[in-house]
């Protein structure tokens, strides 16, 4: 990026802060470039002060640029085998005969906290009786979808295969044309709530936290304070499982020991 185009970009950034209420400074800038040139190529702009010029004023493009900004991208059962150990540790929580609290954090359209339910309710291990997941997110409109429980097939490309942890997993969605459902006795286990995870408060008293994949696009002056705020909400030998190619901070590493190091889940210490 040369000097003008980075003068450019950096404008483009204040304005989006300024006006559009959204805290760039948070992401690192090539997450930030990448979301903001893919709504540059969909408007047919090729510079960052054209598109900003594009930006003023036209509140569509603002909203479709900040749901782009949003980190939304997930799929049921994301890298299958690290759910393979989450299933062994949430059958070891559950036969503790005491419920169990998981948080997926940020959640996107809710597919993630599903799967957390749908493996609960598929394995006998596991007693799905004694689990609760909560799903939280930054974005109100995809928290909007994660409640509706409906996807469209195209979007989520093979549902059998996403959901190839399941031994039947027909057994939790019902199909409607391109569309299927979470069914009721997984939204059962689920509850939803807006929470910011940089700004917003800890929580307390869960056994299981995911954070997954959020990090390699934050910028690393900010990912102490998500982890301040995620290791405050963990119960002492809690678990927390982050990304497959994250990793924890310096700061945090003496906070955790690794129990499945290869899928990166954690027991606080």
């Amino acid at each position: 990026m040369n000097s003008d185009a980075e003068r450019g970009f950096h404008d483009l950034l204040e304005y989006i802060e300024r006006n559009m209420d959204f805290e760039s400074g948070f992401y690192n800038d090539a997450y930030m470039d990448r979301r903001i040139n893919a709504r540059m190529r969909r408007t047919d702009h090729d510079d960052y002060r054209t598109y900003r010029r594009f930006l003023e004023g036209n509140t569509d493009e603002q909203e479709a640029l900040l749901d782009s900004l949003s980190i939304n991208v997930t799929g049921f059962f994301r890298n299958p085998e690290a759910w393979e150990s989450l299933r062994s540790v949430l059958a070891d929580l559950t036969s503790e005969q005491r419920q169990v609290r998981v948080w997926s954090a940020p959640c996107a359209d809710g597919r993630e906290p599903y799967s957390v339910a749908m493996l609960a309710l598929d394995d006998d291990d596991i007693d799905a009786r004694r689990v609760d997941v909560l799903g939280t997110d930054i974005n109100r409109e995809i928290l909007r979808e994660a409640k509706q429980g409906r996807y469209e097939t195209s979007r989520t490309g093979d549902v059998a295969e996403e959901l190839v942890p399941l031994d039947d997993y027909e057994d939790f969605v019902d199909f409607d044309g391109d569309t299927f459902r979470v069914r009721e006795k997984v939204e059962d286990l689920v509850t939803f709530e807006r929470h910011d995870l940089i700004r917003g408060a800890e929580k307390s008293g869960f056994d299981v936290v995911l954070c997954r994949n959020l990090l390699i696009y934050i910028d690393a002056d900010y990912k102490v304070p998500i982890f301040e705020t995620i290791t405050g909400s963990i119960v002492e030998e809690g678990y927390l499982m982050i990304g497959m190619t994250e990793t924890l901070p310096p700061e945090f590493r003496d906070r955790y020991d690794a129990v499945r190091k290869k899928h990166r889940i954690y027991k606080r210490t």
